[in-house]
């Protein structure tokens, strides 16, 4: 139980809700991290700011052997994702990227880094920090392979950012391209150009300005289907009722069933004209048989 005012309102930050706040991600430094470990830490750390933890002292741990010291830091600065950077003779300039699911590591993934390119080394205009980026992912691994597709999974949870409920136009300026071909992932960090097209809709040109990383699929910690699942799981009160009568097509087009009382037609009003008008015969039928010559000579 909190003691103070304040630990009251940390608590109740941290508690679950309906929807919860943007994914944080904390990134570590491994006990023997070379330059390159460090500059693609310090760089990935940029692109997610301010969703973001650096650690910049060095950590002595080995997450696919012990996770216990990744959850301790977990909890401590409130991330569900992490990068684990660290460089040894038998898997060089290494980086493990994963997420947790109530403080505990649900699947990370073990990558190599190939080639780097730093943000300083691309001397072009950077986008403003806390852009939210589009993801695009190229590559038919992406949807055949299950490490692969986990994968995909981990890097839109890392990069997708907060949820926001409308687009502007001028604020898609950042885009995150990565493809999977030949056993190889290519990430690619470019900023969007609107340039003058002579029409309401402006021309797209792309414009790299790094960080870029060449990575190869090491190592992977996947989560068993049932635990996976149950991380999925949503709350009853976020999911939408179906309605009743309500059917959609393939085109997305809604049809709506009306349930109405069985309705007289002799009663139903038509246009007025000559040829639509009652006879005497049959108005005299409606009104029980009499005509009115009859009923005024008696």
């Amino acid at each position: 139980k909190p003691k103070t005012k304040r630990a009251k309102r940390f608590l109740e930050k941290r508690e679950p809700k309906l929807t919860e706040n943007t994914k944080n991600a904390m990134l570590i430094k491994g006990g023997n991290a070379n330059l390159t470990v460090t500059e693609v830490l310090k760089d990935i750390y940029a692109v997610k700011k301010p969703f973001a933890v650096l650690y910049r002292k060095k950590n002595i741990t080995r997450p696919f052997e012990d996770q216990t010291s990744l959850e301790f830091f977990s909890k401590k600065s409130d991330c569900s994702l992490f990068l684990f950077g660290s460089h040894n003779k038998k898997r060089p300039n290494n980086l493990i990227i994963g997420r947790m699911f109530d403080y505990h590591v649900l699947d990370m993934i073990e990558l190599g880094i190939d080639k780097f390119v730093s943000l300083k080394d691309v001397k072009n205009n950077k986008c403003p920090e806390g852009t939210k980026p589009m993801l695009i992912f190229a590559g038919d691994m992406f949807d055949l392979n299950e490490e692969y597709r986990r994968l995909k999974s981990l890097l839109i949870d890392f990069f997708r950012g907060p949820t926001v409920p409308s687009i502007r136009l001028a604020g898609l300026e950042h885009v995150l391209h990565f493809t999977a071909v030949d056993g190889k992932i290519y990430m690619r960090s470019y900023k969007v150009l609107l340039k003058k097209s002579g029409c309401k809709i402006p021309r797209i040109e792309l414009e790299e300005i790094g960080p870029s990383l060449d990575l190869v699929m090491r190592r992977t910690h996947l989560a068993s289907d049932d635990l996976y699942k149950l991380s999925l799981k949503q709350p009853k009160a976020l999911k939408s009722k179906k309605k009743k009568n309500i059917s959609h097509d393939v085109f997305g087009t809604t049809y709506g069933r009306i349930h109405m009382q069985k309705q007289d037609l002799s009663k139903l009003q038509t246009r007025k004209m000559k040829g639509l008008k009652k006879r005497p015969a049959e108005k005299s039928a409606e009104d029980g048989g009499i005509s009115p010559k009859k009923a005024k000579s008696a």
